[in-house]
């Protein structure tokens, strides 16, 4: 038997840096992993911790030149030359270094790329906290290895999971993205029972993963915690869960119950606040549902004038800011220290506008405030609301509507008692018989009417003045024209509504046209002439659009209102995800079927999508389906906005209409009469416009095309 021949390993020497040079044959060409500048601290910092492989260079005779090249280890041969440019290191300070007889160059470099088997992260993650544990702090550890803290704090983070989970993760049974979704709660025996759960479960991704253990707790983006305010909660005892591995809004607030207690005393101590201003009521709540104002009247208070030296801070504020803007109106950027200025002037005008709102004490005797939180967390005062109750009594309420009298002279006829005709007129003056006013304004009514017909812009200001009325004024019986906008009420089964921007612009608008109307409602039609036209178009468009109800009411339905909803939407370009409405659990995915929610991935994702969740529970599909809708837009069918139908051609056609009226010999008296015929004229009629009006031809015209 062969004895086998032991193994000789190359020799190792210490050579002078100058001696060294890089081989050709290095087989790293390209740049990856820590930078140079990064390995030359690290060697600063704890010397070569690594041989480097080297190679003797000869001559043309096979005699060593006394130079040797580097054909593995370059990257540290080049961190070295650093240091010696840096004179941080003598040039011929001495290098350990293996030297190499045997064999290829190349192989050298390969083979040493090659075995060298890369730190498992588990490893890396338990090396910091052994570090952590023997008294490092964690920006020594990042300093150490030229990271980052945020870095260290994670892989701190990941290294606290339980035990048994790294166990599972090191045998390749867990994704390093799973076991990153465990470090959201600290507590070993909830996240041991999570993943047990996850077992059964077809989904074990990293989001369902985090639900799962901030189940119960509450999101610090929640406008409760905003509220209360994220120190104060913590130290009032209460914990908050944070994900280090990606956006977490702030975390979680792990007990619901402490932040309710708190959102509940700050929000009675700032009611307190209101209730010191004197009102005759304070309502209080967390969130009120949208339109809780409806059918109150509003009191708007006065803003304290700015006195004489606050008024002529703002005038000179405002002129250097406009000399500022002028002076620098031709540069592309704006130097840091104008920019600076402006801002400051902003805000300095700003702080003098915002002036203090005082009421009267007969308004606060009145009226009464609402005291909640708004969508981002802040304190939200609605002051001035007049419960219908608390109105004082008004002498038109007492005696009734009296502008609601028909202007039909049969009726006024047949209400009149014949012996008022038959009584003998005494000598003198003696006030109208009702008789005779009735008759009187009939005719004056349908002669305003027809007046108004031929007048649009008169007409339109005239339905505006009627609308703006009854919207924002308590009483509106100050107009003769009588059109009715009924502003629906949602009530408190739309929760959240209120919170959404497009109910927000709504409120926003309501409340900046009620603070310029004048307050008594007989000044409005002088008010509503001295507007622009834009102002007037504006508030007519919020005055409709206040009018608007196409709700689908299961016990008052209307189909054909519905309908015609669509082809508004259509008409305006409605679009309910770009408006701001987002599909979630709470708005649409955990009320309705699994089905339902499968369908809704089909639209967006697609079969394979749908397929994926198809297996889970309801509870975990909604929170899948959630994660899986986000940004795409996708709609229910109720508020999706259908196309519009394809505009063949007119809606009707006006000479054929008036001709079949024309013609139809059993049309009933009155019905479809022109003006001559002395019937009152049709709707649409051509016979009621003014030939020589063509303001009026004009308009309907347009109209009939459309």
């Amino acid at each position: 038997m062969t004895k086998q021949q032991k193994i000789t390993l190359s020799a190792s020497r210490d050579i002078p840096f100058n001696k060294l040079m890089l081989s050709q044959s290095n087989v790293r060409h390209i740049k990856a992993g820590v930078s140079i500048e990064e390995l030359a601290e690290d060697i600063a910092r704890r010397t070569l911790l690594a041989s480097i492989t080297v190679r003797p260079v000869l001559d043309d005779n096979g005699a060593e030149t006394g130079m040797f090249s580097i054909p593995a280890g370059g990257r540290r041969f080049r961190a070295l030359e650093l240091l010696v440019k840096q004179k941080r290191l003598n040039k011929t300070a001495l290098v350990p270094c293996i030297v190499r007889m045997d064999g290829l160059a190349e192989e050298d470099s390969l083979a040493e790329n090659i075995q060298r088997a890369p730190l498992h992260p588990l490893d890396q993650f338990r090396a910091f906290q052994a570090m952590r544990e023997k008294g490092r702090t964690e920006e020594e550890i990042a300093a150490a290895f030229f990271v980052s803290a945020s870095v260290v704090k994670q892989r701190l983070k990941l290294a606290a999971v339980a035990p048994s989970l790294h166990d599972v993760y090191a045998e390749e049974e867990m994704t390093l993205d799973q076991l990153m979704a465990f470090t959201v709660n600290p507590d070993h025996a909830r996240q041991e029972q999570v993943w047990e759960a996850l077992q059964r479960h077809y989904s074990k991704q990293p989001y369902e993963i985090r639900r799962m253990l901030t189940e119960g707790a509450v999101r610090a983006s929640d406008k409760r915690a905003q509220f209360v305010g994220l120190d104060n909660y913590v130290e009032a005892g209460g914990d908050i869960l944070r994900d280090l591995f990606q956006q977490d809004d702030g975390g979680w607030l792990q007990d619901a119950s402490l932040l309710d207690v708190m959102v509940t005393e700050k929000l009675a101590d700032e009611a307190e606040v209101i209730r010191a201003e004197g009102w005759k009521w304070v309502e209080v709540d967390t969130d009120f549902p949208y339109g809780h104002t409806f059918g109150m009247r509003r009191i708007h208070g006065a803003a304290e004038p700015m006195s004489d030296a606050e008024a002529a801070d703002y005038q000179a504020l405002k002129a250097e800011y406009d000399a500022l803007e002028a002076e620098h109106a031709e540069a592309d950027e704006l130097p840091d220290e104008v920019d600076a200025r402006l801002g400051e002037i902003e805000t300095a005008m700003e702080a003098l506008q915002d002036r203090t709102i005082r009421f009267e004490a007969e308004d606060l005797a009145l009226a009464g405030a609402f005291v909640s939180i708004d969508s981002s967390g802040r304190l939200r005062v609605e002051r001035g609301h007049v419960r219908a109750e608390d109105e004082p009594v008004n002498e038109l309420e007492e005696n009734g509507d009296v502008g609601a009298e028909t202007a039909i002279v049969e009726d006024a006829e047949a209400n009149v008692s014949s012996a008022v005709e038959d009584e003998e007129e005494e000598d003198g003056l003696k006030p109208l018989s009702d008789r005779l006013v009735m008759e009187l304004t009939a005719h004056r009514t349908v002669a305003l009417r027809n007046a108004l017909a031929q007048d649009p812009q008169v007409a339109y200001l005239a339905a505006l003045h009627a609308m703006t009325l009854r919207l924002f004024y308590r009483y509106g019986l100050d107009s003769c024209v009588e059109i009715e906008p009924r502003n629906a009420a949602f009530g408190s089964q739309v929760p959240g509504l209120g919170d959404t921007a497009y109910a927000q612009a709504i409120d926003q608008r309501h409340e900046t046209w009620a603070r310029n109307l004048p307050k008594a409602s007989e000044d409005l039609w002088e008010a509503l002439t001295e507007f622009d036209s834009c102002s007037r178009e504006a508030l007519f468009a919020h005055c409709v659009a206040m009018s608007v109800n196409a709700i689908h009411d299961p016990y008052q339905r209307r189909p054909r209102a519905i309908a015609h909803a669509d082809v508004l939407a259509g008409t305006v370009g409605l679009d309910m995800a770009k408006a701001g409405w987002v599909v979630t659990g709470d708005s649409y995915l955990g009320r309705v079927t699994k089905a339902r929610i499968l369908e809704a991935v089909h639209e967006a994702k697609g079969e394979d999508a749908s397929d994926r969740i198809a297996g889970l529970k309801k509870a975990e599909m909604v929170t899948a389906a959630e994660d899986l809708l986000s940004g795409t837009g996708w709609l229910p069918e109720p508020l999706r906005t259908p196309p519009l139908p394809e505009d063949d051609g007119p809606a009707f056609e006006l000479v054929d209409t008036v001709d079949e009226r024309a013609s139809d010999d059993d049309t009933d008296a009155g019905e479809g009469q022109t003006a001559e015929d002395g019937g009152e004229p049709a709707i649409g009629d051509p016979e009621s416009l003014d030939e020589d009006d063509p303001v009026t031809t004009d308009a309907f015209a347009k109209t009939a095309a459309e």
